[in-house]
């Protein structure tokens, strides 16, 4: 199963604080420059034109990562527990987002003559130019994780924020020439997408396994878990971005526009828990059930304890964070981001225990959590955002990320024999984390690591 470890040789892993630490640093960067790219385009494009490059990248990411059919979550499974298939796996990839890529624009087409409202007041010259890059954004997410499993988080901390520093300098040296437009910021993200996806692709080639020959007998195992585990992506990406989609078709790009600005404050309380799902994942693929269990567990209490922490300043500090840094036009936006901060603990849930029953091979537990996410993502989005516009979409997330959470906690002890008290932050957790940071602050990286980490 792709779920458990193989007596196979694997990579020698680099330490797991570290490496969570640079990758959490590589996301907190990301994090600023990308706001600051927003900034940009809010003041030069304002909430309107801001709304419309959200909407157009919000269908793009919200498309690929779907049409990934779960790919990436084989190929990190698989890379790490039978080192021998990487070769094919990363040839499979390049193949699976081709097809992938070209079914999806296929399906965008008949969608959009279907149901043109779907489309929103997007211009369709620069929407279908979009969607011409869907296999390069399918590609990206299926080499990540299998350089990931080989512990190559430096390349992959690289090409995550390569695109964020591209579209702050190319967008604010047009907006100083007075060029900025949607369809250049538009342009510029998928630029960035591209060339991240090729760091990646490159890296592969010349520093891990390669390219090797295509296995079909490979490509349909892969297929069969994928597809298990692509069941909750589908559903948690809806969670992610469906909101926007809604929103920008339902109540217009000012709307979303405003909306947009709250979620890009709010998404700085997940980058933690990503970063450390992505780094734990080869660990708890290799590792026993109990040992997987309590490693997990450990991790989500401490992360519960940062995000409350965040969470309380990003809540007073809403009024400066959007009116005062992105101007009056978006103040609409701060009540709208003290919604989907209470959303953050269901979000720590569904990223860190979500993943450990991923890696120990039980995706639809996973699904069956996110599903439930989902159900009420677009149940509260057509109840409540044509009444209450971005706030209504916000209090749906919140709410679903919050079932969502607490369904995935109740799988996790259920699937790996946990105790529920195992998932209850407790005061010497708090101690813990601080020691731990200082120790690492302390501790000058092994030249083994810096080695490995490339």
């Amino acid at each position: 199963m792709a779920g458990r470890a193989t007596k196979s040789p694997a990579a020698r892993p680099p330490s797991f604080a570290r490496s969570a630490l640079q990758t959490y640093g590589t996301s907190l960067v990301t994090a600023v420059v990308s706001l600051a790219n927003v900034l940009v385009m809010a003041r030069v494009l304002g909430a309107e034109g801001r709304g419309q490059v959200a909407f157009l990248t919000a269908i793009a990411w919200f498309v690929s990562n779907l049409a990934t059919v779960g790919i990436p979550e084989s190929n990190a499974n698989y890379a790490a527990a039978e080192p021998r298939t990487r070769r094919s796996l990363a040839t499979n990839s390049l193949l699976f987002s081709f097809v992938f890529g070209v079914l999806a624009i296929v399906a965008l087409a008949v969608l959009i003559w279907a149901f043109p409202a779907v489309a929103g007041d997007s211009d369709p010259a620069l929407r279908w130019f979009t969607f011409a890059f869907l296999p390069v954004l399918i590609l990206q997410p299926c080499l990540r994780f299998l350089a990931q499993a080989d512990y190559a988080f430096a390349v992959t901390n690289a090409a995550y924020v390569l695109p964020a520093v591209l579209n702050l300098g190319i967008n604010g040296l047009f907006a100083a020439l007075g060029i900025l437009t949607v369809g250049a910021a538009v342009g510029v993200w998928l630029a960035g997408q591209t060339l991240a996806t090729a760091v990646v692709a490159w890296y592969i080639a010349n520093r891990l396994a390669g390219f090797g020959r295509p296995d079909p007998t490979l490509a349909w195992r892969a297929l069969r878990f994928g597809a298990k585990a692509h069941v909750g992506r589908v559903m948690q990406l809806g969670n992610y971005r469906l909101d926007q989609w809604f929103l920008g078709a339902i109540a217009g790009p000012t709307q979303l526009g405003l909306y947009s600005v709250a979620v890009a404050w709010a998404e700085a309380l997940w980058y933690l828990p990503t970063t450390l799902a992505a780094v734990q994942r080869p660990d708890l693929v290799r590792a026993r059930a109990h040992d997987a269990a309590r490693q997990a567990a450990a991790v989500f209490r401490g992360v519960t304890l940062l995000t409350a922490a965040a969470g309380i300043v990003m809540i007073a500090a809403a009024p400066l964070l959007c009116t005062v840094i992105f101007g009056a036009e978006f103040s609409g936006s701060v009540d709208d981001l003290r919604v989907l901060v209470v959303g953050a603990f269901g979000m720590v849930a569904l990223k860190l225990l979500g993943n450990a029953l991923v890696a120990r091979g039980y995706p639809l537990l996973q699904s069956l959590a996110v599903g439930a996410g989902f159900v009420l993502t677009i149940a509260l989005d057509i109840l409540l955002i044509p009444p209450l516009g971005g706030l209504g979409a916000a209090l749906a997330s919140t709410v679903a990320y919050t079932v969502a959470g607490l369904v995935v906690a109740v799988a996790f002890v259920h699937a790996l024999d946990a105790r529920a008290a195992q998932l209850v932050p407790r005061l010497k957790d708090a101690g813990t984390v601080v020691r731990r940071a200082r120790d690492l602050a302390r501790r000058p990286a092994p030249r083994h690591e810096a080695e490995r980490q490339g």
